[in-house]
């Protein structure tokens, strides 16, 4: 599918489509919750990072799925924000902007969307989950293309959601919903009790959105401990390299670790995040 999310001319039939909800990266404005121990140019170095790690996911599901073409874009924001978008994300990867004020209905802008181009489904994806096992998603199509209405949730240890993947846009699934705490996950449950549509329960993630999943994800991708062990986790080849030269060219260990004297790395952490972006 071509990246212009403007046309439907090349939605195949029945397809699934997963829009990542994404923020372009900006220091002291994206990951703010991981500094510290993260600055602030580092925090959205792993922004930029994850977003592609998870474009590179939406790619391996469709080379996995069966029987149906997973379409992958970006709900981004702010508004003005494509080019950034454009210049880190392979050409295939379509542009959708959804910036409200109210993330429910960023979350609604974006399923809206998807399915007035004409997909069969549509997924709406966070972007703090880069080692998202890519079955997950490929299970989440499959589960969508088969007959009748239903929803995917895909529910994050946190108490919200991770995936939404539904076949119509049903509104009422992202009103009072209390955005940002631990009862996302439930309250959307209840939502989908209360219109009588059967939700398919997917295991539980992990967001990347605190100092304590960051040592999970550096556990993950660094040394080889799973988060999930009945599941594989997606390589996220991008923040594994960020990781690495931070790790090996920064205190970062020590500002993970918790250290006192720990060294404010603002000074010399650009080059080499630099390096790991390239």
């Amino acid at each position: 599918m071509r990246g212009d999310a403007s046309s439907s001319e090349d939605v195949s039939l029945g397809s699934c489509a997963i829009a990542v909800m994404a923020k372009a990266s900006r220091a002291g404005r994206t990951k703010t919750r991981l500094v510290p121990p993260l600055t602030f140019d580092e925090a959205a170095a792993f922004n930029t990072a994850f977003v592609k790690d998870v474009a590179a996911n939406m790619a391996a599901a469709d080379c996995a799925a069966t029987g149906r073409v997973v379409a992958g874009y970006m709900a981004f924001g702010p508004p003005g924000s494509e080019r950034f978008f454009r210049d880190i994300l392979p050409a295939s990867i379509g542009l959708i902007e959804a910036w409200h004020p109210n993330f429910g209905d960023c979350l609604f802008t974006a399923v809206e969307r998807l399915l007035a181009l004409g997909h069969g489904s549509a997924v709406v994806l966070n972007s703090d989950s880069p080692t998202l096992p890519t079955a997950l998603l490929v299970e989440t199509a499959e589960v969508l293309a088969r007959p009748g209405d239903r929803a995917v949730l895909g529910p994050s240890t946190d108490g919200g959601y991770y995936l939404l993947g539904l076949k119509e846009p049903h509104r009422r699934l992202f009103q009072d919903v209390a955005w940002s705490t631990e009862l996302v996950s439930r309250q959307t449950l209840d939502r989908a009790a209360e219109i009588g549509l059967a939700v398919h329960v997917l295991p539980s993630w992990y967001d990347v959105d605190d100092i304590a999943a960051l040592r999970l994800l550096r556990s993950e991708l660094c040394d080889g401990i799973s988060f999930a062990p009945a599941l594989t986790p997606h390589h996220a080849t991008h923040a594994r390299k960020l990781f690495n030269v931070l790790l090996r060219e920064t205190d970062l260990a020590q500002r993970l670790a918790g250290e006192t004297g720990a060294r404010d790395s603002d000074d010399f952490a650009g080059s080499f995040i630099q390096s790991a972006a390239e």
